[in-house]
């Protein structure tokens, strides 16, 4: 079976920067890019179909777009257009099951930050078997890298470092999948890994008497020797990442959240479980994908 990363496409321009999104990091991981739209007929056609075409054909040109925008930007790329009669989120869950990882497009919040989730990039963030990546429209490959130097043109610089990496850890149940993940593809792109992880005091010392020591500095210590030493194995497997490590008392949806304006990527896990209630992204995941500024991957793991 090929090596290939899927991107999911509909008519909307952040859909569009999530397929150019997904051809860089194609071309990163030397696999095919496959771009999928589905589409599903309709007693009454949507508005946004143009009355001499059928749902069908519309949906065949809005796939070609895209692709020879794609091939335009990238012509040693390989591309397999992939349009299915299907709801989206039945066809990008069907799609992820033999990908590296899938990549959609999803409207901003704001101007500046946050993700708004609709129904299908909701479902497929939650039900996926790969890892998902959540990318906003404006986004683009010069967002990717840091900006050059005040009077230094880009012309001077053979490559603009890439921006950081950066991973939620959490050192009580350390995922592989996750840590893994986050490692590679800052070593895919060259880019520094930032590892947040982040703690809260004992709900005692909230309420203690002010006569009581602080327990701040040991429980800080503890904390950064434990992240430091579930990083060593995978700073051994991957020496050439360099890896800067935060351990500081807080939420961690609101310091990964905070970390994401001046990355280029931010990683997330999500547990498989399912319950009476259905599935999850979880807290951290959720608030991430509501307040990041950059794109956010979620990651599925036991």
């Amino acid at each position: 079976m090929d090596r290939h990363v899927v991107a999911g496409i509909d008519p909307s321009p952040e859909s569009r920067a999530a397929a150019h999104w997904a051809s860089r990091e194609a071309l990163r991981r030397g696999a095919t890019l496959r771009l999928v739209h589905a589409w599903q007929l309709h007693p009454r056609p949507a508005a946004n179909v143009p009355m001499d075409m059928t749902e069908r054909s519309w949906a065949r040109q809005i796939l070609s777009e895209v692709s020879d925008s794609v091939r335009a930007a990238h012509p040693g790329l390989q591309i397999v257009e992939q349009q299915v009669k299907d709801s989206p989120a039945a066809a990008l869950l069907a799609a992820a099951e033999g990908a590296e990882l899938v990549v959609l497009g999803s409207r901003g919040l704001s101007g500046v930050t946050g993700f708004l989730l609709g129904s299908v990039s909701a479902k497929v963030v939650a039900r996926s078997p790969r890892p998902v990546v959540l990318v906003r429209e404006g986004e683009s490959a010069a967002g990717e890298h840091f900006s050059p130097l005040a009077g230094v043109s880009p012309d001077e610089i053979p490559e603009t470092p890439y921006r950081d990496v950066v991973l939620g850890l959490d050192i009580g149940q350390p995922c592989d999948e996750l840590i893994e993940f986050a490692f590679e593809t800052a070593r895919r792109c060259g880019a520094a890994l930032r590892v947040i992880h982040t703690f809260s005091f004992p709900p005692g010392y909230a309420i203690a008497d002010r006569v009581a020591p602080p327990p701040g500095p040991g429980l800080l210590a503890e904390r950064e020797h434990a992240v430091v030493a579930t990083l060593r194995p995978w700073c051994e497997k991957f020496p050439e990442v360099a890896v800067t490590e935060t351990v500081v008392e807080g939420r961690a949806g609101t310091e990964l959240s905070r970390a994401a304006s001046g990355a280029s990527l931010v990683v997330v896990g999500r547990r498989i479980r399912d319950s009476r209630l259905g599935v999850h992204t979880g807290p951290v995941a959720h608030a991430v994908l509501h307040h990041a500024g950059c794109p956010v991957v979620v990651v599925p793991h036991a």
